[in-house]
């Protein structure tokens, strides 16, 4: 068995692993997309199915107003009492990262909650408040029939350790009734930044795995034991299990935040981040991916992995059309934050179309008409088809390359002031204290017009032409693809996704003025093609 790492390119942050039977899941971070959380399938640890996105209602997730990079962080998935449960962060507040050390307050707003499921590809129960101590909550379910939550412990105060630790308390598997008092059992390592928190028993062990070193390239994952559940924790005598930060030539990079599974024979797999720097810029366009390690117990009793290096491979490319015939969205497809997506598009008003109702500008963190997909590879070829007649210059639709609401590059028909139909880029840039770029206006087509993105590592280029025109208009200008990272960042702010590619439409005038897409085509080219 070789998986082809990483085995969910493209965003795909924060994996938790569980095996039902024979049955693999992979839980996924989705920050302010929505719904929340993706749960992938497999049954040999090497192809991977998208199977449910848990959090598609308001009594589990309301993510209108959260920053961006906030939502849900580090969802848990386990697995007891015959029912799947799910625990995960929505964060509603981070501010600024405090750049010159731990000096003043840093103010944060986390908020755990659990649902469950007897079918993971089921509806899931309204969302339950657990608390709201720190972010990247787990549970662990003891041999003693308890299940404990942890999570990371935040230190708002000035002079402080932030990430003060990891705490423990005993929950109520019926309820979610949090029992007793939080008790702190690791105050984490040298490296820091301890989150992430994984709790496993083993030979009469508690083996607790966790992320330090941050999410950057000083990544890890470290490992300490203790005899009793509340510690005293001994770290492992290696320093980190998993870690890139001293290879940095190594594919893949920012390797850290993992999880354990056990094969029915015997095997431990890790599953963890990481990510792919374009080769020029050494940015990570595509995100934090999940990766899959094989581990191995040593005659100590301490974890270790069975591979020297990380086995990288350049995943199989992917084409999609997606024709938008049938009422609900194609999986691959996603929107920000909203609960209520009724309000921002339609798949049944105008059938063979996805009708996007322009809302507010798509860099608002309320409520914004933009559909996309991850992109999951360095070069890419997009093309859709749209039918749009933008009355005056509030009201813009077309196909967007979005990271952020700080960072995209939208390829938009808007019109002019005497009506006409114009076709222009919208460059929203890190620059500074932010950059809003408009690019010079060209004459639009009449009708439906196709219009395509082609991204080649660093580069991207649009071009236009009238539906079933022969040749296309390329727009002169080549534009930065490598901002759609997380290393391309205005100061302070968190960057914690990664790199889509879709549809909008805004109005900004609250007429709502509709645009039709007919299809969406994606197709990835490998380096040679």
């Amino acid at each position: 068995m070789t998986p082809n790492n990483p085995i969910l390119p493209g965003f795909n942050p924060d994996p938790s692993i569980v095996r039902v039977g024979e049955d693999y899941y992979i839980a996924t971070s989705t920050f302010e997309w929505y719904p929340g959380v993706q749960i992938h399938h497999s049954r040999d640890l090497v192809n991977w199915t998208l199977v449910a996105r848990p959090l598609n209602r308001a009594s589990q997730l309301d993510m209108r107003g959260n920053p961006d990079s906030c939502g849900v962080w580090a969802p848990d998935l386990t697995y007891a009492d015959g029912r799947f449960h799910l625990i995960f962060t929505d964060v509603k507040r981070y501010g600024r990262t405090t750049v010159d050390g731990a000096k003043g307050a840093s103010l944060r707003d986390f908020h755990n909650y659990w649902v469950s499921s007897d079918r993971i590809d089921g509806e899931w129960s309204d969302a339950v408040h657990l608390n709201s101590s720190g972010f990247d909550p787990a549970l662990f379910h003891d041999d003693d029939g308890r299940s404990w939550l942890l999570n990371m412990l935040w230190d708002h105060r000035p002079d402080r350790k932030r990430f003060a630790g990891i705490v423990i308390q005993q929950m109520d598997l019926t309820t979610g009734r949090l029992l007793g008092e939080r008790r702190r059992i690791f105050d984490g390592t040298a490296l820091g930044f301890t989150e992430g928190p994984h709790l496993y028993k083993r030979d009469g062990w508690y083996h607790l795995l966790v992320a330090e070193g941050g999410t950057e390239r000083g990544h890890a994952v470290t490992m300490a034991r203790a005899r009793d559940l509340f510690g005293p924790y001994e770290v492992h005598p290696d320093g980190p299990v998993l870690t890139a930060r001293d290879t940095p030539d190594a594919p893949l990079q920012r390797t850290g935040h993992g999880d354990l599974v056990e094969t029915p024979e015997g095997e431990t797999w890790m599953a963890y981040l990481c990510g792919r720097p374009l080769p020029a810029s050494n940015r990570c366009v595509l995100g934090r991916e999940t990766a899959i390690r094989r581990m191995e117990w040593g005659a100590d009793g301490w974890l270790r992995c069975a591979e020297p290096t990380p086995v990288a491979a350049v995943p199989a490319p992917v084409e999609a059309r997606d024709q938008f015939d049938k009422p609900v969205l194609p999986t691959a497809f996603q929107w920000l934050r909203t609960p209520e997506p009724d309000h921002i598009f339609s798949l049944t008003e105008r059938p063979g179309h996805l009708r996007l109702f322009g809302r507010e500008t798509i860099g608002s963190h309320f409520e914004q008409a933009l559909v996309a997909r991850r992109q999951t590879a360095f070069r890419y070829d997009v093309r859709t088809v749209v039918d749009y007649e933008p009355e005056h210059f509030q009201q813009a639709a077309g196909i967007v390359a979005y990271y952020n609401s700080t960072k995209y590059h939208f390829l938009q028909i808007t019109a002019g002031d005497a009506g006409e139909k114009l076709i222009q880029v919208l460059s929203v840039l890190p620059n500074g204290e932010g950059q809003s770029l408009m690019g010079p206006a060209t004459p639009a087509p009449a009708g439906p017009t196709e219009l395509r993105a082609v991204v080649d590592h660093e580069e991207l280029r649009f071009a236009f032409r009238a539906e079933g025109a022969a040749e296309w208009t390329w727009l002169s200008q080549t534009f930065d693809a490598s901002i759609l990272s997380d290393e391309a960042t205005l100061a302070g702010l968190p960057n914690f996704t990664g790199a889509f590619v879709g549809m909008a439409c805004q109005d900004m005038s609250g007429s709502g003025h509709p645009a039709d897409f007919r299809y969406f085509h994606y197709v990835e080219r490998l380096d040679g093609d």
